[in-house]
């Protein structure tokens, strides 16, 4: 018969196994949008939360389904709530939106690279989103403003197809009430009751409310929008190495086993997601290598 001090070393070895997904019971799920929602989980038969840094991403497990990289939404202040922002666009991610309460889902993590929230003190920070992509960023806003006296001016700038495309409404506008942070919103189209901004969000880029060459600026969203709006940054005269960014690729085991999102010579999952831009500017452009 096994001894107990045996059992647990195998239990803790198979905890610190990548491969091995952990048990979390959702908590909460939140529908944001009409194709996106926000879960809560907590860890399942009291095991310890799992601390994160802004940027990283879990692998999340929907059993019988499948398995899916999703950024971490939520505070790392508060590791002990586990909070993804999911679009429901496949298999996998259609049937954690259908979860209820008390759902066990398994989560693999986190894994990845992060925003640079400590690099960045005594800078200026400057966050440009698209669409869904305010998600893996809003950790690295909520890492600032708990230390907001680290930093320099911050500003959020942040783009949507419409204005019922809005992601986390209700805390942009908390945001934007406060007086140490610019918030500025827009929308590509809208309708004739839209009283905010019209245009792609590379428009708000011009506001210039901080200083080009003491400045973080941290992009996530489509790789269109990503791309323009590196090239807006340059031309307030940002250099590409305080210009970070978020990949999403084919990404599979999370690890850098399976080559699936092997990207010229690096692996998104393990040397990203978050890249500093001047590292991969020559390839940024190409599709897949």
């Amino acid at each position: 018969m096994r001894s107990t001090v045996d059992s647990t070393a195998s239990a803790q070895s198979l905890a610190a196994d990548p491969m091995v997904p952990r048990l979390f019971r959702v908590e909460k799920l939140t529908r944001d949008l009409n194709d996106t929602f926000t879960v809560e989980m907590r860890p399942e038969n009291g095991d310890s939360a799992i601390p994160f840094a802004a940027g990283q991403f879990n692998m999340l497990y929907e059993f019988g389904v499948g398995e899916v990289p999703i950024s971490i939404s939520g505070d790392p202040g508060e590791p002990e709530r586990l909070v993804h922002t999911i679009r429901a666009v496949g298999a996998v991610t259609k049937a954690m939106a259908a979860a209820k309460k008390g759902t066990v889902m398994g989560v693999r993590g986190p894994f990845g690279s992060a925003w640079p929230v400590v690099e960045a003190e005594g800078s200026d920070v400057v966050i440009v989103a698209g669409g869904v992509g305010l998600a893996p960023l809003r950790p690295a806003i909520y890492h600032v403003l708990a230390n907001r006296e680290k930093y320099g001016r911050f500003a959020i700038l942040y783009g949507a197809r419409t204005p019922h495309d809005i992601l986390f409404r209700a805390q942009l506008e908390k945001w934007s009430a406060r007086l140490d942070v610019y918030v500025d919103v827009t929308v590509d189209r809208a309708s004739a009751n839209w009283r905010g901004n019209v245009g792609v969000v590379t428009k708000l880029i011009s506001y210039g409310g901080y200083d080009p060459e003491n400045t973080v600026c941290m992009v996530c969203g489509p790789e269109t929008m990503m791309r323009f709006s590196v090239a807006s940054l340059n031309d307030r005269g940002i250099a590409n190495d305080n210009i970070y960014v978020s990949m999403e690729r084919n990404m599979k085991c999370a690890i850098g086993f399976c080559g699936h999102c092997q990207w010229g010579g690096a692996f998104v999952c393990r040397d990203g997601p978050v890249f500093r831009f001047d590292r991969i500017a020559d390839i940024f452009a190409i599709r897949e290598l």
